[in-house]
C-alpha cells in the first residue's frame, strides 16, 4: 500500500482549489504552485504552502518539469496531483514524477503515452473491440487527393497528440484541406510540441458522449455512466450534462462497455475518459482522455461519487470502493463553463481585471475569480464552472439559468450573459444542439441592452449622490448644486441622469428619476419604479410590478450593471463633455486581442482581395486569421513575426482599390 501525506498540486486556478479542498477534506497537507502572474491567486491562499515556479509564460512556469519537481522537493512533497491542462496528459511528466520517487496521481506513464495520441489509442481500440470512425494518419508529405479519396468530404485534421480542440480544424472543401492542414499543424506544435496530425471522417450533426471510468490497481474497471458535451464552439466544451439526454438504453450500454473493455485492454488505473461521437444509432470512439475532467462534476452530482476522492485512494493502491453495481445515476446534472471572451466577437479571448465578482449561492461553483484578479492571455481563458442539479433534465436547466441570473462579473468581458441565453434557447431546452450548431448559428443570441439595465443605472445613480455629482469639480460641488432632488419646499424633484449605452449602439438617454414619486421618465418611456433591496453591491428594483436585480458598480464617469449573466456599460458624457464613439478607420486592421505574431503574409505595396489573410496572431492557445476588410493595396504593415502585440495595435492597413 502506497501512502502520501503531501501532495503538490501542479495546476492553477480552478481546478487548482478544487484539489486542494478535496485534499484537505482527507486530511492531506497541499502545496500550491505559481507563477509571477498568480502570486496573488487564490489558490495559493487555499493550500497549507505554495511555490514559485518562475515568470508568467507557461514554458517557464507550469509546464517546466524541472521547476515542479523542484518545488516538490523544496516543499516535502510525496504526491503529484497535475489537474487537467498544462503536463496533465504528457507521459515525460508522468515518467519524470515517477523517477523522482514521487507518486503520480494519474494513470502509469505508458498508459498516458499510448493513449495520448489519437493514432496510437485507435489501434487499441480497435484490439479491444470498440468502433471507431473511419480515419487515416498521414505524414508531412501526406498527398491530400489520397486523404480525400479515402475519407472523403467533410473530413476533421487533428492533432495527434493533446486534445481540448486545439489543432483541429473541419474541412468541407478539397482546396481548403492543404491551409488547414499547414494551420493545425502550427496549433498542435504550439499548444503540445507535436505538429502530427490525423484526419477522420466528420459527422455530421454528431453528438459528443463521454463515459467517465475509474480503474484501480487490482483489476477493478467501474464506468460512472457517460455525459453529453455536445455544446462547443471550435470543439471546445461549453455546455455538459449528465446523462446525456437522447442516448437509448441500447446504446448507453454499447459505449459504457467499450469504455471499460478500452480501459481494460490498456490497463488503465485511475480516472478517464473515453469519448464518443454519435449520430444516435452507432456510436465511434474519438479518443481517451487520460486525466480528471472539467467537466467531472455533473457525473459527481448524479452519482454522489467524489472523484477527486477516488482518485487520491487509487493513487494509495487501495481498492475501488465500489463496484459496478453500487453505481446508480439519480437526476440530471448541467454545468457551463465561465471564460473570459467575447461570444458576440467570435468567442475572442480577453484579458483584464475584474473590478467586481459575485457567484451564486444557489448552484456549486468550481471557480478561482474573486475580485481584484487579473486575468492574463498567458493561460487558458476558463474562469470557472457553475453546476446545477435537479430530479429532471428541466428543473437543473431551470436551476442553472436561475445560478446565471445570481452571478455578476464586472470589469472582464466574459460570456455569462451568452452562457445564459443558451440555456434558457428552446433549442437548449429541447436538447437539439449538436458539436456544429453553436458554429452555424453565430447570430443566434444578441446583446441588446434592455430597459432593467437602464434603470438599474439610473436608479443606482440617483441614490449616490458621490457618484451623482459632476466629477470635473476637485472641490466637489456646493451643496445647492448636488442633483440629489433636495428642495426647501414640496416633494423632491426627480433627478436628471445622463447615459449612453457603450455596450451597443451608442444610444444616450436623460433620464429623471423621482425616488420620491417611484418612477423613472425619458423622452420615450415612464415606468414605475421602486427599490426592494441595495446590497452587497446587488440592487433590486420593482420595475413595472416585477423585482429585477443586477450588481451595480459605478464610477464618476461609468455605471455597469450586470444582468442576467450580460454587463452592460454605461457612460456618463457629462463626465467626459461631448459623446463620441471611436470608428474604426478605414482598411485598419487592428489586433483583436493582446497575443503573439505567429505570421505575416503581405509587405507594404502588395495588393490583396477582400478576405485575404494578411496574418495570424495567437493568444489563449488560439489562432486569429487577420483579414482584408476589403480588396485593396497594403499601405501600412506593421505587425513582426514572433513580436507581441496590445489590444487595439494597429497591425496593417488597407487603401482601397476603388476610388471614393
Amino acid at each position: 500500500m502506497k501512502r502520501f501525506g503531501t501532495v503538490l498540486v501542479a495546476n492553477r486556478g480552478e481546478i487548482a482549489v478544487r484539489i486542494i479542498r478535496a485534499a484537505a477534506e482527507l486530511g492531506l497537507n497541499t502545496v500550491a504552485v505559481y507563477s509571477d502572474a498568480d502570486r496573488d491567486a487564490p489558490h495559493v491562499r487555499e493550500a497549507d504552502t505554495a511555490v514559485r515556479l518562475g515568470p508568467a509564460p507557461a514554458a517557464q512556469s507550469y509546464l517546466s518539469v524541472p521547476a515542479l519537481l523542484g518545488a516538490a522537493e523544496r516543499a516535502g512533497a510525496d504526491a503529484v496531483h497535475p489537474g487537467y491542462g498544462f503536463l496533465s496528459e504528457r507521459s515525460h511528466f508522468a515518467h519524470a514524477v515517477s523517477d523522482a520517487g514521487l507518486i503520480f496521481i494519474g494513470p502509469p506513464a505508458d498508459v498516458i503515452e499510448a493513449m495520448g495520441r489519437k493514432d496510437h489509442a485507435r489501434a487499441i481500440a480497435i484490439a479491444a473491440g470498440v468502433p471507431v470512425v473511419p480515419s487515416s494518419d498521414a505524414t508531412a508529405g501526406a498527398d491530400p487527393d489520397a486523404i480525400l479519396e479515402q475519407i472523403g468530404l467533410p473530413l476533421l485534421v487533428k492533432a495527434a497528440a493533446g486534445g481540448g480542440g486545439k489543432g483541429m480544424r473541419v474541412v468541407r472543401r478539397r482546396e481548403h484541406l492543404s491551409e488547414s492542414i499547414a494551420a493545425a499543424r502550427r496549433e498542435a506544435a504550439a499548444a503540445f510540441g507535436d505538429d502530427t496530425v490525423v484526419f477522420e471522417r466528420y459527422v455530421e450533426h454528431g453528438r459528443h458522449v463521454e463515459v467517465q471510468v475509474v480503474a484501480d490497481e487490482h483489476g477493478a474497471v467501474v464506468h460512472l455512466f457517460e455525459r453529453d458535451c455536445s455544446v462547443q464552439r471550435r470543439h471546445q466544451k461549453v455546455i455538459e450534462e449528465a446523462p446525456a439526454p437522447l442516448l437509448t438504453p441500447e446504446l448507453r450500454t454499447v459505449i459504457t462497455s467499450a469504455a471499460v473493455a478500452l480501459a481494460a485492454e490498456v490497463g488503465y488505473v485511475n480516472t478517464g475518459t473515453v469519448e464518443f461521437l454519435t449520430n444516435g444509432v452507432d456510436a465511434y470512439f474519438l479518443e481517451m482522455n487520460t486525466r480528471l475532467q472539467v467537466e467531472h462534476p455533473v457525473t459527481e452530482l448524479v452519482t454522489g461519487i467524489d472523484l477527486v476522492h477516488a482518485q487520491f485512494a487509487v493513487a494509495q493502491g487501495e481498492p475501488l470502493p465500489f463496484s459496478q453495481d453500487d453505481v446508480t445515476i439519480a437526476g440530471h446534472a448541467i454545468e457551463v463553463r465561465v471564460y473570459a471572451e467575447d461570444p458576440y466577437s467570435g468567442f475572442l479571448p480577453q484579458a483584464g481585471t475584474a473590478r467586481a465578482v459575485s457567484w451564486t449561492r444557489h448552484a456549486r461553483v468550481d471557480a478561482a475569480l474573486e475580485a481584484g484578479t487579473r486575468v492574463s492571455t498567458f493561460y487558458d481563458p476558463l474562469l470557472g464552472k457553475i453546476i446545477a442539479s435537479g430530479a429532471t433534465r428541466e428543473a437543473a436547466r431551470r436551476a442553472v439559468v436561475s445560478a446565471l441570473d445570481d452571478t455578476g462579473i464586472v470589469g472582464l468581458t466574459t460570456n455569462l450573459g451568452y452562457l445564459r441565453e443558451l440555456a434558457a434557447s428552446s433549442e437548449f431546452t429541447a436538447a437539439e444542439i449538436d458539436t456544429s450548431w453553436l458554429d452555424s448559428h453565430p447570430d443566434r443570441f444578441s446583446r441588446d441592452t434592455p430597459l432593467v439595465a437602464w434603470c438599474l443605472a439610473a436608479w443606482s445613480l440617483a441614490s449616490s449622490p458621490a457618484t451623482a455629482k459632476s466629477p470635473n469639480s476637485a472641490v466637489g460641488p456646493h451643496p445647492f448644486e448636488a442633483p440629489d432632488g433636495w428642495r426647501a419646499g414640496g416633494p423632491p424633484a426627480a433627478i436628471p441622469v445622463d447615459l449612453a449605452d457603450r455596450t451597443d449602439s451608442g444610444d444616450r438617454r436623460l433620464l429623471h428619476v423621482d425616488m420620491n414619486g417611484g418612477h423613472i421618465d425619458s423622452s420615450r418611456l415612464s415606468v414605475s419604479v421602486r427599490e426592494v433591496a441595495n446590497t452587497s453591491g446587488w440592487l433590486s428594483l420593482e420595475i413595472e410590478g416585477q423585482v429585477q436585480a443586477g450588481l451595480v458598480l459605478t464610477d464618476p464617469h461609468e455605471v455597469q450593471v450586470a444582468y442576467h449573466g450580460q454587463t452592460y456599460a454605461f457612460e456618463r458624457p457629462d463626465a467626459f463633455g461631448p459623446h463620441s464613439r471611436g470608428t474604426s478607420s478605414d482598411g485598419a486592421v487592428v489586433a483583436p486581442m493582446p497575443g503573439t505574431v505567429l505570421a505575416v503574409r503581405v509587405e507594404v505595396g502588395d495588393r490583396v482581395e477582400s478576405g485575404a489573410v494578411l496574418g495570424v496572431l495567437e493568444a489563449m492557445k488560439m489562432e486569429l486569421a487577420l483579414k482584408a476588410p476589403f480588396a485593396g493595396q497594403v499601405t501600412e504593415a506593421n505587425a513582426v513575426a514572433g513580436g507581441s502585440v496590445e489590444l487595439g495595435k494597429r497591425l496593417f492597413v488597407i487603401e482601397s482599390a476603388t476610388p471614393s
